[in-house]
């Protein structure tokens, strides 16, 4: 069978015999647009095979076949390298000018954070209290918010002081667990307390930093937060590259009071996306302890997953905020490429990579997002970005949700391996059209196999050119997966890399095509559940590039465009696993995105559970009255 579209032909046929492992899914829609799926074509490795493989794929020998081979039967050379394509490369993202949003405040990005938090938290709908009056625990509430906390501090129910012993003590008691849970690489208990004591006398003495101030915040590891190393998730990052000063990002949030609480687990280099990490430990599933969370951001993840924080600092430069935060069932926010700054980021992912919360609601999303967000003068844009600004969820949703268009293209969101996930996505776009009128309006996105492919060729570019100076003993320290990825990444060409930014130009028009005619494209954000976690790569790792591509299916495109995109959970499966709506908006246009996400949130709360592991800690506090100065 040939493919054409909008390439022109194609210089390449198959057939089911050539491709072998790949199954080839086209499916005709809008008329002469094919859409065109591959399944990834590679063996699930663990255990002794995966450390065959390494050895083979490493080796003079046998190494450039292994790596030419896979290419050939994922096609990465027949689209790359065989296809003429005109369009001149774009290296970083370029946006068309965009309108600005509708009922929004707008904040200066070069203002204190402070403010900016001040700003947001007007922005939120009227606070109903649940303390000290401990929710029993029945639908729709499933976790303590920044504003229950703040709450609690300021009315002197509890202190940031005993929040932090109850954080500290379900740390260790999580490690006592069968099986053991895994949440930090660093993580030092007395640090914690003297920022917690700090905060509970600010508290005391009526001089709250803001709305903030006391709460839990843990940091991913690739992100530098004083006294902590930065290791990556490898054995060897800190030894060779010195944390000096915390990220722009952790900065901004210590102005505004927020208690770091140490560096999270996370996939080793960010390279994969179920957060297994041999070295440092895999971080669980709070909604089942023998699955995945999801990575790169795991442990920022089950964090908030598992109650212990109400919100955590993530990654994304290939859906690692989004795809765990879908498999646990928080919100994760992956803002505009260049909205947030990576000063101060361990990342080799620099034309794609952006910093995010990762959040128990929406609302807990907006106050740090307002916080952290702010470009650096180093960083480097090729589009002036509008004005940041927030959404006004303080005024009635159905009159301005009524009016929002959201976008599917059917074949692309109907290609799910598990069809659980189809009809929960789908049933919430049902009762988001219900309560609000919103409409889903059929969109074309073309070539989107093509632009999962310039996604990898980039990131595989990127981190090749960014590991080439480090000594090989270094690199051979690596976990097996790693290293077979970044093996592979370094077979890619200049000429890839160059194809691969053409293929970038083209999607980038294809989706601004689609959003002249709606607002938020919609689809979900994985293609399956959370992942049984195999015994056997607890210890060596695992290399299942199948179930990498299921999980990153739907998540590339807002890294390769730099789009905002946010998952929102919106129900679960019939073993209990959580599943995500991802949203991905206009360039710059994180309100939308954040309004859309609180309609979803709010509409589905009822379909959705608390995980089995659950950290109640402001519902176990018993701090003893204080009479407070400070009432946010």
């Amino acid at each position: 069978m040939g493919m054409y579209n909008i390439f022109g032909k194609v210089r390449w046929s198959a057939t089911d015999k050539d491709l072998g492992m790949v199954k080839l899914f086209i499916s005709c829609t809008y008329s002469a647009e094919l859409l065109l799926i591959l399944v990834v074509a590679a063996p699930a490795l663990v255990g002794w095979k995966l450390k065959l493989f390494v050895f083979l794929e490493e080796s003079i020998l046998f190494g450039n076949l292994i790596k030419s081979n896979f290419l050939k039967l994922n096609h990465f050379p027949q689209i790359l390298r065989d296809v003429v394509i005109p369009d001149t490369p774009m290296y970083l993202p370029e946006y068309p000018t965009q309108a600005p949003e509708a009922s929004v405040r707008h904040l200066d990005e070069g203002s204190n954070p402070v403010d900016r938090v001040a700003t947001a938290v007007e922005c939120l709908p009227a606070f109903v209290t649940k303390v000290p009056h401990i929710h029993d625990g029945s639908n729709p509430f499933l976790y303590w918010t920044i504003r229950d906390y703040a709450e609690a501090y300021s009315t002197g129910h509890t202190t940031p002081t005993e929040v932090a012993e109850q954080f500290i003590a379900a740390v260790e008691e999580s490690k006592t667990k069968n099986p053991p849970l895994t949440f930090f690489i660093s993580f030092i208990a007395d640090d914690v307390r003297k920022q917690a004591k700090e905060s509970t006398e600010r508290h005391a003495n009526g001089k709250s930093l803001s709305i903030l101030d006391g709460i839990l915040l843990a940091v991913k590891d690739d992100v530098d937060c004083l006294p902590h190393p930065s290791t990556v998730g490898t054995k060897w990052m800190a030894k060779v590259r010195e944390v000096k000063d915390d990220a722009v990002c952790v900065a901004r949030l210590r102005q505004c009071g927020m208690i770091m609480v140490g560096k999270a687990v996370m996939h080793e280099l960010g390279m994969g996306t179920t957060g297994n990490n041999p070295i440092y430990g895999t971080a669980r599933n709070p909604h089942d302890v023998t699955r995945y969370t999801g990575g790169s951001s795991s442990g920022s993840t089950a964090l908030v997953s598992s109650g212990l924080c109400p919100v955590a600092l993530g990654t994304d430069v290939g859906g690692s905020i989004r795809v765990p935060s879908s498999l646990c069932g928080v919100v994760g926010l992956k803002p505009t490429f260049g909205r947030t700054t990576n000063h101060g980021l361990a990342t080799v992912g620099w034309s794609m990579e952006s910093c995010g919360p990762i959040a128990a609601t929406t609302e807990d999303a907006i106050l740090v997002y307002a916080a952290m967000l702010g470009r650096h003068p180093n960083d480097r844009l090729y589009s002036q970005p509008l004005l940041p600004c927030l959404p006004m969820l303080n005024e009635t949703p159905h009159h301005l949700m009524s009016h929002l268009k959201l976008g599917k293209y059917p074949d692309w969101f109907n290609f799910t391996l598990d069809k659980q996930v189809l009809e929960v996505c789908n049933k919430s776009l049902e009762l988001v059209l219900e309560e609000y009128g919103t409409e889903t309006k059929g969109i074309l996105l073309p070539e989107l196999e093509e632009l999962r492919i310039g996604h990898l060729a980039t990131v595989g570019s990127e981190y090749a050119a960014g590991f080439q100076g480090y000594d090989d003993s270094l690199l051979k320290e690596l976990c097996y997966e790693t290293r077979a990825t970044l093996s592979l990444f370094k077979y890619f060409t200049a000429s890839d890399f160059l194809a691969a930014q053409k293929i970038r130009r083209r999607a980038m028009y294809f989706h601004m095509q689609a959003f002249k005619t709606v607002d938020v494209i919609v689809c979900p954000t994985t293609a399956s559940s959370a992942p049984v976690i195999p015994l056997s790569a607890l210890s060596v790792g695992e290399s299942d590039l199948q179930k990498t591509g299921d999980l990153m299916r739907f998540v590339v495109a807002p890294n390769f465009l730099g789009l905002p995109a946010i998952s929102v959970p919106v129900g679960h499966d019939s073993k209990g696993l959580p599943i995500g709506l991802q949203l991905i908006g206009r360039p710059w246009q994180e309100a939308t995105l954040l309004r859309v996400a609180k309609a979803f949130e709010l509409i589905c709360a009822p379909l959705r559970n608390r995980p089995s592991l659950f950290y109640d800690l402001l519902g176990n506090c018993k701090a003893e009255p204080h009479q407070s100065k400070s009432l946010q």
